[in-house]
């Protein structure tokens, strides 16, 4: 991209979080922005500051077809898609065994499903751009498990797994993808951001911290900085070669090699094992 044009970004679920204060970070450096979320009425404050740099439009990522429309408006509106930003999200609470199937299905349909219909939506902007770069809101959690929180983990992994083979995919089209795996940052998430699976007494010695830290208690205490995060996110986009896996928070780059490292020993302390299964040469 030239120097001398600024970036157009989608950012999906802006009204709250990380969302919105990227939103509110990129539009400071004067790139524009299309800001979705289910109830466009919460970015009126943006819209009266940024004026046209700004275009609000309703959207719920689960609904494939909308997904589609709202891009296509998207492009018409401002000429094109530089950046996604797939933030849209949330999170469920509640050790696997407690979660209900429509709890399950809804976290899969937003946090996995939600950001593939808008990459596949924005790809063929992007290739027929030959740039572009896909940020997707990944986490800590994406690497690193947590009881209570298996379908939040699984939702995730999911999204990791679909982004490392996209991203070789469409290097040859100018496209980048980053997984953004981000700590815990001062958010709502933990509180009306949460849903909550109804507790099973089985479960209540095991999983007593992992309720209790996602019951709101800690909500907007966290030590993640929303803003330094939005401006972490433009310093990758304004790289040649930004990474493919970005950790953000001291957390996240503390855990994550320390998770890798035990992954490592485990693998080669039954490596003998493994190499029993082919079959002789």
């Amino acid at each position: 991209m030239s120097a001398d044009r600024r970036r157009r970004w989608l950012v999906t679920g802006a009204s709250r979080g990380l969302g919105r204060a990227a939103t509110e970070v990129v539009l400071e450096a004067g790139d524009s922005v299309v800001a979705t979320a289910r109830d466009t009425r919460t970015l009126a404050d943006l819209t009266a500051r940024y004026g046209e740099r700004i275009t609000p439009l309703a959207l719920d990522v689960t609904d494939r077809d909308a997904v589609f429309a709202t891009v296509e408006r998207a492009v018409a509106e401002v000429g094109g898609i530089d950046v996604l930003l797939n933030n849209a999200g949330y999170g469920l609470s509640g050790g696997v065994e407690e979660v209900s199937e429509r709890q399950a299905r809804d976290q899969m349909e937003v946090n996995f499903f939600g950001a593939l219909w808008c990459t596949q939506a924005v790809l063929p902007v992007m290739r027929r751009q030959q740039a572009g770069h896909i940020l997707q809101m990944s986490s800590i959690a994406g690497i690193a498990t947590y009881a209570n929180l298996g379908l939040y983990n699984a939702s995730k992994w999911a999204l990791e797994g679909l982004s490392e083979a996209l991203s070789r995919e469409v290097k040859g089209f100018g496209v980048h993808i980053t997984l953004v795996e981000a700590g815990e940052f001062r958010t709502d998430w933990s509180s009306s951001s949460m849903v909550r699976a109804e507790p099973l007494a089985a479960y209540d010695q095991v999983l007593a911290q992992g309720r209790h830290g996602m019951s709101g208690a800690f909500a907007d205490r966290q030590a993640g900085d929303p803003r330094r995060l939005g401006e972490a996110l433009l310093r990758i986009v304004g790289t040649q070669e930004p990474p493919l896996r970005l950790l953000l928070g001291n957390r996240a780059a503390t855990l994550a090699p320390q998770v890798y490292r035990e992954r490592l020993m485990e693998w080669e302390r039954w490596e003998k094992l493994a190499r029993t299964v082919d079959f002789d040469s």
